[in-house]
């Protein structure tokens, strides 16, 4: 979840007017700082974790390996003052994705034992992360439902109409084969995909990213829902 207050949900102002104490509580709940490279897990999938990891600036990925070998990317993200490990504090539960650092980047370890110390002397602040695990659920949701109920081109082709529009809470990935699995499905699969839309003249292929050749016809696309 993002530190920062967001600009949405039913108790942002409370959230914007709090953020001074929400901030301090957060980092006096901080034991250590670490600089990883490129590529070292901030968090491993199935982890007992007992703390919360704070990445302030820096972009991760994340995605599930099933027991089956099948992979799914949920994507990256441009972390700007944002919180891991939120959901396991609450539950208890071990970690349930990889999150992995896509460069260099510097990471503060928060005490979870301090932080409940913390939410019970100012159970106040409980409401702040109620209000921020609700908004990413229901992101993470409205990504999962979407891809498993419509077709791989539909999904790819609202990915690239969102990502214009800047709306997404992550991004894609410049490799293809991790495009694929973050749209659950093969290398091949996804390269059909995407010859379907270059045949309705809606976006074209290009080396390293996929250009958008029709925006309006793109948007009638995904809003058609088919």
């Amino acid at each position: 979840m993002q530190l920062k207050p967001l600009a949405k949900g039913r108790f942002n102002q409370r959230w914007e007017q709090d953020y001074p104490l929400i901030e301090r509580v957060i980092m006096e709940c901080v034991t250590e700082t670490k600089a990883l490279k490129k590529g070292v897990h901030l968090m491993t999938q199935g982890q007992a974790f007992s703390s919360l990891v704070f990445v302030k600036q820096g972009r991760v990925s994340l995605g599930h390996t099933a027991r089956n070998g099948r992979s799914f990317q949920l994507g990256t993200m441009n972390c700007d003052s944002q919180l891991f490990g939120e959901m396991e504090f609450f539950t208890q539960y071990r970690c349930q994705l990889d999150i992995i650092a896509n460069e260099p980047l510097e990471i503060a370890i928060i005490s979870g034992d301090k932080l409940q110390l913390s939410l019970t002397q100012h159970p106040q602040l409980a409401l702040f992360f109620a209000s921020a695990m609700a908004i990413d659920y229901q992101d993470t949701v409205d990504i999962f439902t979407r891809r498993m109920l419509y077709p791989i081109s539909y999904n790819i082709a609202f990915d690239l109409y969102h990502q214009h529009l800047n709306d997404l809470p992550v991004d894609g990935f410049t490799k293809r084969y991790l495009e694929a699995e973050r749209f659950a499905t093969t290398d091949r699969v996804y390269r059909r995909a995407i010859k379907n839309l270059e045949e309705l003249g809606l976006i074209e292929r290009e080396k390293d990213s996929i250009r958008i050749l029709d925006l309006n016809a793109l948007k009638a696309f995904v809003e058609e829902g088919k």
